[in-house]
């Protein structure tokens, strides 16, 4: 066999090699996601997916998650509530040590575009602007939505549960200002990420400090995982200067 010959085998061999290499460690992963991520996936999964991945997307309430993987579902990664994944982790259904932090976000309230702005800069004036409302918004709390659990509670504290619950308008999975577009309710509250992915809303702010509930979002591979390697490269990814860049630019905080 001429030189030629000998060479193009031996860069055919390194081609096939690398081929072989790049298939192996390409993966098709199952996700577990909280919708609070629902609009960053549209930038997100295409980008992963660029490296050779593929990614199946569960979608659903941070709580609703928690009792899936809980109650025996598998799969290789999830991004949730801090405090789902450190339930999770207990049970030993997070990868010791792949815990990663990514961001946070704060409770707000929004109304239609243009429409006048309650004042809720004071806890009194919070609670006489949700009385005031003909109808308010906000997150099923049956439907495993951390937002709604909380707020549920926060409304006992008031002492307005029964006023608010009579002219509630409840989401599952959905942002709730979409039930401001359908002019089905005059306030929406939920975590402000979720709100400001909906057009035609404008957000009144942040709930008073005394009020507000901060919840942090993470990232793990879970233990069920068979491609644990590649499900580490996500949770990198979702916590890589770029992501968390793209994380503020949408409304989230610095995780706290």
């Amino acid at each position: 066999m001429n030189i030629r010959l000998l060479r193009l085998a031996s860069l055919l061999a390194v081609a096939a090699l690398t081929a072989a290499s790049g298939a192996a460690r390409a993966a098709d992963l199952k996700v577990f996601s909280t919708t609070a991520f629902a609009e960053l996936w549209q930038e997100l999964k295409p980008k992963f997916e660029a490296r050779g991945h593929k990614l199946e997307l569960v979608l659903q309430p941070s709580g609703a998650l928690s009792k899936r993987i809980a109650a025996g579902e598998t799969g290789d990664a999830i991004v949730s509530t801090s405090t789902g994944i450190d339930g999770l982790a207990k049970d030993g259904r997070i990868a010791a040590g792949t815990t990663r932090a990514l961001a946070s976000s704060g409770m707000g309230l929004a109304v239609a575009k243009g429409a006048p702005r309650p004042d809720i800069s004071t806890p009194d004036k919070f609670k006489a602007a949700l009385l005031a409302a003909k109808s308010v918004a906000y997150s099923d709390p049956a439907g495993g939505g951390a937002s709604g659990a909380y707020l549920t509670g926060l409304l006992d504290r008031l002492g307005i549960a029964q006023q608010v619950n009579a002219k509630a308008k409840l989401g599952r999975g959905i942002p709730n200002a979409e039930f401001i577009i359908k002019g089905e309710s005059d306030l929406a509250i939920q975590q402000i990420p979720e709100l400001m992915v909906v057009a035609g809303v404008d957000i009144v702010g942040s709930f008073p400090a005394e009020l507000n509930n901060i919840t942090v979002f993470a990232a793990a591979v879970l233990s069920s995982s068979t491609k644990a390697a590649a499900a580490q490269e996500l949770v990198d990814f979702l916590a890589s200067p770029d992501t968390i860049a793209l994380l503020r630019s949408k409304g989230f905080e610095p995780a706290r």
